[in-house]
C-alpha cells in the first residue's frame, strides 16, 4: 500500500484536524498588524477640562465680584488625577490653559489724611478777676502770678485770646517797641524816674524805680563777683532827646546808617525808660559800647542779666527781626518773671516771644 500525502501540501485540501489546529493557532498568538484605537475621546475630555474652568471662574465672578476670583480661579493649577492622562496613560500637556494669568490691579494706599496747620491757641486768661485788678494796679508780677505763670501768660498774649493784656500800652514793662510799633503818645515819658544808686552814671540819666534797683543789684553783684566795674552811658532819654540823638547819626550815616544803630523819636526803648547801655570800666577810665563785648564786664553781663529782670534786646544774627544791629550792651528790662522764662527758653527777641510780626523796617 502506498504512503499517504503530507498534509500541508501545497494545492491539497487540508484535513479537518489541521484546520482546527490551524484556527487554534490563529486564536493563541499575537496579531501581526495591530490598529491604533482612535484618540478623539481624550481631546473631548481636554475641552470638557477646559470649559469647566471658565465655568468655575464664570461662577467664582458671580459670587465674589471681584477680579482676584477670577484670577484665581483660572490660574489655579489643574488636579493631578487620573482624568490628567491621555487613553495611552501619558500625561496631558496643560501648558496651553493652565496658564491664564493676568496681572493683578495695583495695590492702591490710602489716600494720605490732610495735613492740617496747627491753629495757635491760648487760654482766656482775661476771665480772672485776679489778674484784671492787677492789670489796672500796674502790677505785672502780680498779673503773671494771677494768669497761671509766665507760660501761661505769654501763650495767652501771643494767641490773641488775652485782650485784656495790652503790648502797646508804655506804662507796662511788657510793653513792645521796635520799628513797627510806636511808643502811644509818641511823646511818652514814665511817671517816675530814678538815678540807680552805687552805679557810675556817665549822663546823668535816671530811669524807672524797678530799672534802676534792677540795676544797682545787679552792677553791685559783678563788683563782689570779680568782674570789674559795670557803669551807665545812657538810661532814659525824652522825645526831645531822641530827636537829637537821631539827627546826629542820619548826618554822620545817612539815614539808612541811622536806621541801623538808632531809633527814631517815639520808637526808642530809651523813653520808655526801660532800657540800659552800659560799659566796662577799669582803672583807666570806661570804655566805649562797641568795648563791652569780649570783656569780663560784657561776658558777666550776658550771662546773668536775666537775674535782675534784664535781656540783651539786640542780639547778633536777628537784625532781620529787630531791624537794628547786634547791641550786647543794650539791656531791656522786663521783669525777672519773663526775663527768666525768655531766658531759659531760648528765645532771641520779643516779637517772637510775643508772637508779633518781624519789625525790620519803618512803615513809612
Amino acid at each position: 500500500m502506498a504512503d499517504p500525502e503530507p498534509p500541508d501540501s501545497p494545492g491539497e485540501p487540508l484535513t479537518r484536524r489541521a484546520l482546527r489546529e490551524r484556527e487554534a493557532a490563529s486564536r493563541a498568538g499575537p496579531l501581526e498588524h495591530s490598529t491604533p484605537r482612535p484618540r478623539a475621546h481624550a481631546r473631548r475630555r481636554r475641552a470638557a477640562r477646559i470649559g469647566a474652568v471658565f465655568a468655575v471662574a464664570g461662577v467664582a465672578a458671580l459670587v465674589f465680584g471681584t477680579t482676584a476670583a477670577v484670577t484665581a480661579a483660572v490660574t489655579a493649577p489643574p488636579l493631578a488625577d487620573a482624568s490628567s492622562r491621555d487613553a495611552q496613560g501619558d500625561a496631558l500637556d496643560v501648558s496651553v490653559w493652565g496658564s491664564f494669568d493676568e496681572p493683578l490691579p495695583p495695590v492702591t494706599d490710602a489716600l494720605p489724611s490732610p495735613v492740617v496747620a496747627p491753629e495757635v491757641s491760648g487760654d482766656d486768661i482775661c476771665a480772672s478777676e485776679e489778674l484784671v485788678t492787677a492789670l489796672e494796679a500796674r502790677d505785672t508780677a502780680a498779673a503773671i502770678a494771677a494768669a497761671g505763670g509766665v507760660e501761661r501768660f505769654r501763650s495767652a498774649v501771643a494767641a490773641g485770646t488775652a485782650t485784656c493784656v495790652s503790648l502797646d500800652d508804655p506804662t507796662f514793662e511788657w510793653v513792645v517797641v521796635n520799628k513797627a510799633r510806636q511808643l502811644d503818645p509818641v511823646d511818652f515819658r514814665p511817671a517816675e524816674l530814678v538815678a540807680p544808686e552805687g552805679v557810675r552814671n556817665i549822663p546823668g540819666t535816671a530811669m524807672r524805680p524797678a530799672v534802676s534797683a534792677a540795676l544797682s543789684s545787679m552792677v553791685a553783684d559783678a563788683a563782689d563777683a570779680g568782674v570789674g566795674e559795670i557803669a551807665l552811658l545812657s538810661g532814659f532819654r525824652s522825645y526831645g532827646t531822641q530827636v537829637d540823638t537821631y539827627a546826629s547819626h542820619v548826618n554822620a550815616r545817612g539815614a539808612d546808617g541811622a536806621d541801623e544803630i538808632s531809633a527814631r523819636p517815639g520808637h526808642s526803648e530809651h523813653q520808655a525808660g526801660l532800657a540800659a547801655d552800659v560799659v566796662a570800666c577799669d582803672a583807666g577810665g570806661c570804655g566805649g559800647l562797641d568795648d563791652l563785648a569780649g570783656t569780663p564786664q560784657g561776658d558777666w553781663v550776658a550771662a546773668h542779666a536775666w537775674e535782675y529782670g534784664f535781656i540783651v534786646r539786640y542780639e547778633e544774627g536777628f537784625t532781620d527781626v529787630t531791624g537794628y544791629a547786634p547791641e550786647p550792651w543794650h539791656l531791656r528790662y522786663v521783669g525777672t518773671d519773663i526775663a527768666r522764662h525768655y531766658t531759659e527758653g531760648g528765645w532771641h527777641t520779643l516779637e517772637s516771644f510775643f508772637g508779633l510780626p518781624a519789625a525790620p523796617d519803618y512803615a513809612g
